[in-house]
């Protein structure tokens, strides 16, 4: 990269920073005319300043982060138990045709069940505590994460295949040098997209089953008639997720730095 390019990548950053801001400010600033000058109930939509106040006040207290650690066991517990067992699931599916056509018709039948239609079998068996909630997520998270390992495992280019065996590798080295290499970044968008739908189910079943968590936080502020309390929790959910995102994103740069797709993000 040239010396003009260098000093163009800071100032190009902070403009789509700002640019960022200026959308988030400009929401926020109609949300609060609309609400004080009536266009919107006060009860049920209070003015956006009365909510990030709350919202600053919240995040001084222990009581938000004990909730915020709830959530987050559960989100981390079941994308975990998911991952264990749906890579490997997807790395055995995906390099055996025979395998993955004797799987395919359970595997399409089970892909569709709603997880939270599984809530009254999973309260039934694992009552209303973590457990309902960690197989909630795991059953979410495990149908992304297996379909975007089988892809991976399948998009491996046959030419690399060819020049393995040519070189004298064989099945595990070829495995381990050409195909899991091949495969991981489709994993690893895997985890990315799964971590999203983690914390929506972690967040869901809190606020259906009433699990501890920010998800029974919510619903208690809206029992209590707190509109602007409920609010500002679920502004601290939106914030969690864009940091999980952003987090498995910048991961996913790290690792797979070697990669092209990686190279070229960070060329462009």
């Amino acid at each position: 990269m040239s010396h003009v390019a260098w000093r163009r990548l800071p100032a190009g950053r902070g403009t789509d920073l700002g640019l960022k801001a200026a959308g988030v400010v400009a929401v926020l600033v109609l949300a609060e005319l609309c609400t004080r000058g009536g266009m919107l109930p006060q009860r049920w939509f209070p003015p956006a300043s009365e909510i990030y106040a709350e919202f600053f006040k919240l995040a001084g207290g222990r009581p938000l982060w004990v909730e915020i650690g709830r959530t987050l066991l559960g989100w981390a517990a079941g994308l975990g138990l998911g991952a264990v067992l749906a890579v490997p699931a997807g790395l055995a599916l995906g390099s055996s045709r025979t395998a993955f056509r004797l799987a395919r018709v359970v595997i399409e039948f089970c892909r569709p069940v709603p997880p939270v239609a599984l809530i009254p079998l999973a309260v039934l068996v694992y009552g209303t505590g973590t457990q309902t909630k960690v197989f909630l997520v795991a059953f979410a998270v495990f149908w992304p994460l297996l379909f975007q390992t089988i892809y991976g495992v399948q998009d491996v280019d046959p030419v690399a295949k060819d020049t393995a065996r040519s070189y004298g590798l064989g099945t595990a080295a070829g495995f381990r040098t050409v195909v899991l290499p091949s495969a991981t970044p489709y994993i690893a968008t895997g985890l990315r997209i799964a971590s999203s739908i983690a914390l929506i189910l972690t967040v869901t079943e809190e606020l259906v089953v009433g699990t501890p968590g920010l998800g029974r936080a919510i619903i208690v502020a809206q029992s209590a008639d707190n509109a602007t309390r409920m609010y500002a929790l679920i502004i601290v959910t939106g914030l969690l997720g864009w940091a999980l995102n952003s987090a498995f994103h910048a991961g996913e740069r790290r690792v797979l730095r070697w990669h092209p797709s990686q190279r070229r993000e960070v060329a462009s």
